[in-house]
């Protein structure tokens, strides 16, 4: 009797999952199909893949597909499961913020001047977007109640003061620029924009709790602790296996396994303590090996499948969330402009003064202030975490899911109309690319997405 109870039970749960499932996949080939054609079209028309499938995630959501097939889109996007593509989409996150960080070259190349101007302009385009009172300004008709004004105003103005740090360095990357006295500037001054927004947001979630000032230090205690491990004790482990890359060009499947799960294991407990899995998959990346063979052959066998399965997802998690008929009305549409005007001075002219003030040209300096004012997936990253801690509304991220699609939409018509090909060509050095290890035909590595 026994026997046949747990049979039953058993039978059932297998019927249950396994339509589970047959409501994923579909959800999943929908997102695909409509991340390819989007950025597809995206690329015809001379934007980056990543707007495209930005795009394709806010035309899955209630904006388009389910305003024009409601019952279509919820037939698809089941309440079950949209927690499964969270969780996807969280472990494409942390993955990818791992390639970001193992892609990011802090090991050296820029003299102290080059640090000295890239903190600069990492400033420049920190604090402007802080300083410009949209938030506070807005603070008393969008902001959630149990928020302080100024949560809300370093939350704004820390998404604001964010760069498409990836995408930024692959079109340097594209244009032989990486190596150019303003291509290293940039890119160190993106990192540092970059990591001071996961700072504020890291202590903007701390804050959040409401556990109090000994909860937010123990938090930021165990963070500290977390990255100084990580950044010695495991960095240090983890030479000899990126020097054996390096010497036999061989990146197995023992290699993968111990990657991975340092990179899950640093996920789980960064979000443990509070802060989210991508903090610890970006400190993960930074301990990795630095040698070239290595961080090749980790981005040929992980970022492709990261940015055509697991990054759809996100998009299209975040598509979900996002209303931008609840924007509509001058009600919202006022506030929207002040946002993004806030965005776009602060973080373009920002830029683009600090650039003419260390000493690079008008047509240099308002290049970099285009690209640095491109925040692509990054901005989508931060406002998702802050919308899931319930420190946004759904008002504020749609109208910041906006501001990411306009400013990455505009980085390359400015980034083109100040820096024509002819003057592009003068900056490149003449320096060829370096070569792979002996036995590895990788390429050399280049963030490729966001």
């Amino acid at each position: 009797m026994h026997s046949t109870h747990a049979t039953a039970h058993l039978a059932a749960t297998t019927d249950k999952n396994l339509e589970l499932v047959l409501h994923v996949l579909p959800a999943i080939v929908v997102i695909l199909a409509a991340s390819a054609l989007c950025g597809r079209l995206a690329l015809m028309v001379k934007q980056p893949r990543v707007l495209g499938e930005m795009v394709a995630g806010v035309l899955l959501g209630p904006t388009l597909f389910g305003a024009l097939f409601p019952s279509i889109q919820k037939a698809i996007f089941t309440p079950e499961v949209k927690p499964i593509l969270y969780v996807l989409s969280t472990i494409g996150l942390t993955v990818f913020m791992f390639l970001v960080g193992a892609g990011l070259d802090h090991g050296g190349g820029a003299g102290k001047k080059d640090t000295k101007n890239a903190a600069v302009l990492a400033v420049s385009g920190i604090v402007p977007s802080l300083l410009l009172g949209a938030a506070y300004l807005l603070y008393d008709k969008l902001s959630r109640p149990d928020v302080s004004s100024f949560q809300f105003a370093l939350f704004i103005g820390g998404a604001l003061s964010i760069t498409a740090f990836p995408m930024l360095a692959r079109i340097l990357y594209e244009r032989r620029l990486e190596n150019s006295r303003l291509g290293r500037m940039t890119l160190l001054g993106a990192s540092i924009d970059d990591a001071a927004a996961w700072c504020f947001l890291a202590v903007l979630s701390a804050m959040h709790t409401g556990a109090g000032a000994m909860h937010v230090l123990r938090m930021i205690g165990f963070t500290a602790l977390f990255a100084l491990v990580m950044l010695t004790v495991v960095a240090r482990l983890l030479r000899p296996l990126g020097a054996k890359v390096e010497r036999t060009g061989h990146f197995g499947f023992d290699q993968m396994y111990i990657i991975v799960g340092i990179v899950l294991v640093a996920g789980l407990f960064t979000d443990y303590i509070g802060i989210y899995s991508v903090f610890g998959g970006f400190i993960a990346g930074l301990a990795m090996p630095r040698n070239p063979a290595f961080r090749a052959a980790l981005h040929s066998r992980m970022m492709d499948i990261v940015c055509v399965l697991l990054l759809p997802i996100f998009f299209a998690f975040s598509g979900l969330n996002t209303e931008l008929g609840g924007i509509a009305g001058w009600g919202m549409i006022g506030p929207l402009l002040l946002i993004l005007a806030a965005g776009f001075v602060g973080k373009y002219a920002g830029c683009a003064l600090a650039m003419r003030g260390v000493g690079f040209s008008w047509r240099e300096s308002w290049a970099v202030g285009g690209l640095m004012n491109a925040r692509g997936l990054m901005i989508l990253i931060f406002i998702n975490i802050g919308l899931a801690q319930g420190m946004i509304t759904k008002e504020v991220f749609s109208m910041l899911v906006l501001v990411a699609v306009i400013t990455t939409a505009g980085a390359m018509p400015l980034y083109r109309w100040a820096m024509p090909e002819r003057l592009e060509q003068r900056m490149s050095p003449p320096t060829p690319e370096p070569k792979a290890a002996s036995g590895s035909t990788a390429p050399e590595p280049e963030p490729v997405h966001a």
